[in-house]
């Protein structure tokens, strides 16, 4: 179906065709002529910095930080306009005025690095206003890419660092001078470059980057044809192609936006075609983009920073990730399913799908860099070995076929899309650079931690339900790695207090700052859905966080059963949770749908969607009960479908 000679569809052409050959609807500038030159060449210059320190070794952290931020900075007050008044032709003088005046003050600290370093802690007058001058511009950059909610959080946390005394009850502390406060957010490693940026500056730029030189190679097309010939015969075919090509490009991504842009303009069509209705098309593919971010090998950008929050080697944060995340994917397909069969769609013709040794035979090649970062990781690389050797291996396995391979022309545009596709990235980790460092100063996260405790009297159900409902809260208008960082600064520590181990407190935080892209009111993945399917945004996210009801079953599940994450986990154990899991997700779905063999009553229903849910916890009681619960539907159901056997 996708069979299509990659080079004919990506044309060499100008900077300015570059530029707009990737807007898709953004408010980005799209520019032309000498300013298109000077922006391409930035991004260009970016990615060969982090190369080249990817290569020869990382700087110092602050150094390596100051010229990633530097160039972070610069090119969003380049690329995104500050007004919607301001021209997306060409640049502004006050956007350049800005974009000078940001790559200026990230300098300050790499030119002055040995002068910093030897006040050791003291600011003078310059360092005082160079620092709130890139507070502020932080900020801004935050606001142009992210928008105002993420800002107004940081803002809010930095009132709290310097009106300490001022706050009433627990949350009041001592408070924190001005000059404290600048000399601890922009000249230390526990602020704006923190770990988040301090992970922007190495992994996650590098897998970027490797995911830019995939999608030029094909990658994309590669995915959904071997999805079609997997499952596009099967009951509701494209559909279940959405969920498997999206769950091995999203991996790559790390976006679920992008992904539903990428892989959704494909599959949306493909579902409407068959006879689902768009609301559910688009839900179908935010859902399956959004679980990518859950996929390892790569994940999202969260997870790198999980890794080095928890100082636990990403290696075995992949390895708890695995599991869940093919549990997400087995209820996303379950509920696909069920609505597949509820709605009497069959799969598309043979004769309209590929055949897989075909597709293999001619693009299987493509598979090789995937199979290289995996082994690196395995192996014991460090990421950025992992991420470099797959970059290199991309090129060299995109060549072994004319019709992949790439020219010097595509070797360039993957520089300027890695760079790109970074630039909200580093925005959201310099924010929670932010957020970080007033939590650390001021000892909110211990704070808060113990209040969420209190509040739930010591019950862990109740401490892990507020802790997703402050994530899903979050995700109205925070990116899914701003979100991670936030909820398991403040809430991490409460769930460690009840004695959940460190990976399941963090991946908790980690499984719902990501759904969020799904949960209504905003729900960014279902939006971008919902435009590809010309479909209704609320009702899509509706029907998405239907179908990913798995992703609000398992974070319960593995806290309650740590050995889902491979913790002090016996072979008996883990089969024993996986197909507890497995039931109570599929039950869960097919309660939702209403339909199992056949349509459900209310009664049915209840009974599916109640014993599913019971079986997250690891009460053997309460198990029981569950088994019960779905023997009685399961009969109700299988009475129900020999009667209209009968019938017929």
């Amino acid at each position: 179906m996708s069979d299509i000679n990659k080079n004919t569809s990506v044309s060499e052409g100008s900077a300015d065709d570059l530029l707009r050959k990737y807007d898709k609807g953004s408010d980005y500038r799209i520019l032309s002529g000498m300013q298109a030159k000077l922006l391409i060449g930035l991004l260009a210059a970016f990615s060969l910095f982090q190369l080249y320190t990817g290569i020869f070794g990382v700087m110092d952290a602050l150094l390596q930080r100051s010229v990633h931020l530097a160039f972070g900075l610069t090119l969003v007050y380049l690329l995104y306009p500050s007004t919607k008044k301001f021209s997306r032709d060409k640049l502004h003088p006050f956007d350049c005025a800005l974009a000078v005046l940001a790559g200026a003050v990230c300098l300050y600290v790499f030119f002055n690095y040995g002068e910093l370093v030897l006040r050791a802690g003291r600011v003078t007058t310059m360092d005082m206003i160079v620092g709130m001058i890139a507070i502020v511009l932080v900020l801004e950059a935050a606001r142009r890419v992210i928008g105002w909610p993420m800002v107004i959080i940081a803002i809010t946390f930095i009132a709290y660092a310097l009106l300490g005394p001022k706050i009433p009850g627990q949350l009041a502390h001592r408070g924190v001078a001005m000059d404290d406060l600048v000399q601890h957010l922009f000249y230390t490693t526990e602020g704006i470059f923190g770990i988040p940026i301090g992970v922007s500056s190495t992994f996650i730029f590098m897998f970027l980057l490797f995911g830019a030189y995939l999608e030029k190679t094909g990658m994309g097309e590669f995915f959904i044809d071997i999805a079609n010939s997997i499952a596009g015969g099967a009951p509701g075919g494209p559909a279940k192609v959405a969920v498997i090509s999206s769950a091995s490009m999203g991996t790559l991504t790390g976006s679920s936006v992008a992904n539903v842009v990428g892989t959704g303009s494909f599959t949306i069509p493909m579902m409407k075609k068959l006879g689902y209705k768009p609301e559910f098309a688009g839900a179908v593919e935010a859902t399956a983009s959004t679980g990518g971010q859950l996929m390892p090998p790569i994940m999202g950008a969260a997870a790198f920073l999980m890794a080095e929050f928890t100082n636990i080697p990403y290696v075995q944060v992949i390895g708890a990730a695995v599991i869940p995340a093919l549990l997400y994917y087995f209820g996303v397909w379950a509920g696909v399913h069920f609505e597949a069969k509820k709605l009497g769609l069959e799969g598309m013709s043979k004769d309209q799908l590929p055949k897989a040794g075909r597709v293999m035979r001619e693009r299987g090649h493509l598979l090789i860099p995937i199979i290289v970062v995996v082994y690196l990781l395995v192996a014991g690389y460090t990421p950025i070995r992992a991420a470099l050797g797959a970059i290199a291996t991309s090129l060299v396995a995109s060549s072994l076929k004319k019709e992949t391979r790439l020219t010097p022309y595509e070797i360039f545009e993957g520089l300027v899309n890695g760079a790109r596709s970074a630039l909200t990235v580093i925005a959201a980790c310099a924010t929670a650079g932010i957020i970080i460092g007033v939590v650390t100063q001021t000892g909110l996260g211990l704070k808060m931690g113990s209040m969420l405790v209190s509040i739930a009297n010591g019950n862990l159900l109740l401490t892990l339900f507020f802790t997703m409902l402050t994530s899903l809260i979050l995700g109205i208008g925070v990116p899914t790695t701003a979100n991670y960082v936030i909820t398991s600064t403040i809430a991490a520590p409460a769930l460690l207090m009840l004695n959940v181990p460190v990976i399941a407190a963090h991946m908790f935080a980690f499984y719902f700052g990501i759904v969020a892209d799904v949960t209504p009111p905003v729900a960014l993945a279902a939006v971008a859905a919902s435009g590809v399917a010309k479909s209704e945004p609320m009702k899509t996210g509706v029907q998405a966080s239907r179908l990913a009801i798995a992703a609000f079953l398992i974070p319960y599940i593995f806290v309650y059963s740590p050995q889902l994450l491979l913790v002090d986990v016996t072979a008996v154990q883990l089969i024993f949770i996986v197909i507890t899991s497995v039931i109570g997700i599929i039950s869960v779905a097919a309660g939702l749908t209403g339909f199992f063999t056949s349509k459900m009553n209310a009664v049915e229903r209840l009974l599916f969607i109640v014993g599913g849910a019971m079986l997250v916890t690891t009460h053997v009681t309460l198990n029981i009960a569950a088994l019960l619960m779905l023997g009685i539907a399961f009969v109700l159901q299988q009475r129900k479908k020999q009667k209209i056997s009968a019938a017929v």
